[in-house]
């Protein structure tokens, strides 16, 4: 199985096939709208411009299973980033990422890149990066700033 056989859902409810990300450096990240690290999101929105005419995206599944951090609706989180944070990238579906109900991409990406901690999320902001050929190459903490990626993006890019 490889990252490109998911199906996720937009923020809008629509299914879309992570597959139309093919060939494209990924990086996904788990979000919340009320966490200490929400301020990342200008962060991912910088690299996400500097680099998005290179085949990069930043792929935003926010979450609610830490500390009840973001609580919104998908609309009322979309339209918080994108009012706060002016982000532009894809934000989809509100996600869980640990426990039985998690989104099986979580379960896969988590199979693929343990965590320091082990296979379970341990907090938002969560980062995962993805090289142009659907191998997930690296896990990320959430105390890891997106900025401090740049140079292993730079380098799958």
């Amino acid at each position: 199985m490889k990252i490109y056989d998911f199906i996720v859902k937009t923020n809008k409810g629509e299914d879309i096939k992570l597959s139309e990300y093919k060939d494209k450096v990924i990086l996904i990240v788990n979000t919340a709208t009320g966490c200490g690290f929400t301020p990342q999101y200008k962060a991912l929105e910088e690299l996400y411009q500097k680099y998005q005419n290179n085949n990069f995206v930043v792929l935003d599944f926010p979450c609610n299973q830490f500390g009840n951090q973001a609580p919104g609706s998908d609309a009322e989180i979309n339209e918080f980033c994108t009012l706060k944070y002016a982000t532009t990238f894809p934000r989809f579906a509100k996600i869980n990422v640990n426990g039985k109900e998690e989104s099986p991409l979580y379960t896969f990406l988590k199979d693929q890149k343990k965590g320091i901690f082990g296979k379970a999320i341990k907090w938002n902001f969560t980062k995962f990066l993805i090289d142009r050929q659907g191998n997930i190459v690296n896990r990320y903490a959430p105390t890891t700033k997106p900025e401090d990626i740049e140079n292993d993006i730079l380098k799958l890019l």
